[in-house]
C-alpha cells in the first residue's frame, strides 16, 4: 500500500485521526468548518480514503486504517530521499542552519543516534 498522501487528503486524514471514531454527520461538520466543505465534498473525500484504504465507514462510524505516523515517517522518508539524496546529515545541517537547539534536545538527538547507530 502506498503510504504517500497530497495535501487536501493529508490534511482530510487529520481530522479524522484528531477525532477518531467519529460519526459521518459530524465528520461533515468538522469539514464544513476547518476547511468550508459542503457534505458532498466531504462524502467525496472519505469514498476516496476508503477506495485507497486510509479510512473506513462502518455503520456510519469513520475510523482510520493507517496510523498517522506511519503515514509522517513516510512522507518524512520521502522528502530526505528525494531532497537531500537520502543523506540524514545533509537533512539536519539544513534543518539546523541558523538555529542552535537547547542542551535537552541535544541529549536527546544523542540518545536517538546511538539507539540507531549500527552495531
Amino acid at each position: 500500500m502506498e503510504l504517500k498522501l497530497c495535501e487536501s487528503d493529508y490534511n482530510f486524514m487529520t481530522v479524522i485521526w484528531d477525532n477518531e471514531p467519529v460519526a459521518s454527520g459530524e465528520l461533515v461538520k468538522l469539514c464544513a468548518e476547518k476547511f468550508e466543505w459542503k457534505k458532498s465534498t466531504t462524502y467525496t473525500m472519505l469514498k476516496k480514503m476508503t477506495e485507497k484504504g486510509f479510512a473506513q465507514n462502518i455503520d456510519s462510524t469513520v475510523t482510520s486504517l493507517v496510523p498517522r505516523e506511519d503515514v509522517e515517517r513516510h512522507a518524512t522518508k520521502h522528502f530526505v530521499e528525494h531532497t537531500f539524496k537520502g543523506s540524514l546529515p545533509g537533512f539536519l545541517a539544513a534543518f539546523f542552519d541558523g538555529k542552535s537547539i537547547s542542551e535537552k534536545e541535544a541529549e536527546e538527538l544523542k540518545k536517538l543516534i546511538d539507539e540507531y547507530k549500527r552495531k
